[in-house]
């Protein structure tokens, strides 16, 4: 029996692009079920699905595994040829690290910056907390640029667990045309060219028509 990942909306649900972005890149193979959010059976027809009421969900058989990072680590043990976390073990703490603050981490940005891959959007004036998270992540992309990403032009050369992290943040800082310094706009650049990500683009419009 395959693999099959629960995700919502493509337009808008950020921790569903995730896992998927990570199994297309991996070349895993797997089937998506899509439920629509913001509908009045959303939390219903997840619930089927997910214990904590939430997608994603990776179903592998009898095992459910929720939480977009959870899903990560365990397709980066299930699938250990994909290389989903860096092999050089400084390497590995930092991206693990940051993958975890993502996880954690910015709300001010995830609430003045919401996801929406089908719109171009006015930049809009951030609060002080918000622009503060939009300079962390961009120091968090430099870091890794310089110190691991010299094989490739992913966070840490080739396509990682890390790059699934933030590969929504690269779609936010689109979606509203943020400044970025060239280090980073080259990564957006990386992520936003990715086959995976250009298929999630015209999926997500495809459903508006």
């Amino acid at each position: 029996m395959g693999l099959t990942l629960v995700i919502g909306t493509k337009r808008w649900s950020s921790w569903s692009l995730r896992p998927w972005v990570a199994l297309k890149q991996a070349g895993i193979p797997f089937e998506e079920m899509l439920i629509p959010l913001r509908r009045p059976d959303t939390r219903t027809r997840i619930l089927e699905f997910s214990p904590a009421g939430k997608v994603p969900v990776l179903i592998d058989g009898t095992e459910l595994i929720w939480e977009s990072l959870a899903i990560l680590e365990y397709l980066a043990r299930r699938f250990p040829h994909a290389q989903l976390w860096p092999g050089d073990f400084a390497a590995l703490a930092l991206s693990q690290s940051v993958a975890a603050e993502m996880h954690a981490g910015f709300a001010d940005l995830r609430r003045e910056l919401s996801m929406d891959v089908t719109q171009t959007l006015p930049t809009p004036e951030l609060t002080s907390a918000a622009a503060a998270d939009v300079a962390r992540i961009q120091s968090i992309w430099r870091d890794a640029r310089t110190r691991f990403g010299s094989a490739g032009p992913f966070l840490f050369g080739h396509f990682t667990n890390a790059d699934a992290m933030f590969a929504p943040v690269v779609t936010r800082f689109q979606t509203y045309r943020l400044e970025v310094d060239p280090v980073c706009r080259d990564y957006m650049d990386a992520i936003l060219g990715l086959p995976a990500i250009t298929e999630w683009y015209r999926t997500a419009a495809e459903a508006m028509i």
